[in-house]
């Protein structure tokens, strides 16, 4: 299948969880790679930009990173701080563009549940930081014309109180699902587009 196009996904734990979900609503229309390992933070996903995503030439590739590079020892400072953060996500989107042919989407950070987050798990996240990074994200790929997949509104949108377990950052069956539509229809309709 030589006219196949090749679409890669970039992400943490949550794209672990709905790459699946991807993989069967594309067959059959699209061949779909992610690495095996989470993506983590942003400079974790720009060190592994050639070997993940530049030596397959991919006719796509769907990124986010976030969700690592926001969270935070208890009362601690964010791992990567917010204009490092901003710094990142413009090399990684820059160097798409330019050596993929603009082949790139950007998608949002999804919201987190901060009170079961911190109960639950031993560090926090803070939704003021999922809102802080993903303006910031959002506003460099705005300013390079890179299409956003706005993860964080379909959440939002459809209850993440319904769609997070208890640990207040991943996703139920039902959650991955429809994440997995969302991103699937995403990619689709950009290739088509093509």
């Amino acid at each position: 299948m030589a006219n196949t196009p090749l679409v890669v996904l970039i992400g943490d734990s949550i794209r672990m969880g709905y790459q699946d979900h991807v993989i069967s609503q594309l067959a059959g229309r699209a061949e779909v790679w992610s690495p095996e390992e989470n993506g983590g933070d942003s400079r974790n996903v720009l060190a592994h930009l050639d070997q993940w995503v530049l030596a397959r030439q991919p006719d796509l590739v769907h990124v986010n990173c976030g969700l690592h590079d926001l969270k935070r020892a208890f009362g601690a400072a964010s791992e990567v701080p917010l204009a490092e953060y901003e710094g990142n996500v413009r090399q990684i989107l820059q160097r798409l563009q330019r050596e993929l042919n603009g082949a790139v989407v950007w998608a949002t950070t999804t919201p987190v549940d901060e009170p079961w987050h911190h109960q639950n798990k031993g560090f926090d996240r803070l939704e003021a930081d999922v809102d802080a990074y993903n303006a910031a994200a959002r506003a460099v790929a705005e300013d390079l014309g890179v299409p956003i997949d706005d993860l964080f509104a379909v959440v939002e949108r459809e209850g993440k109180a319904q769609l997070l377990t208890q640990d207040g950052v991943h996703f139920t069956e039902e959650g991955s699902q429809l994440l997995g539509r969302v991103v699937a229809e995403c990619v689709w309709g950009h290739l088509s587009a093509r």
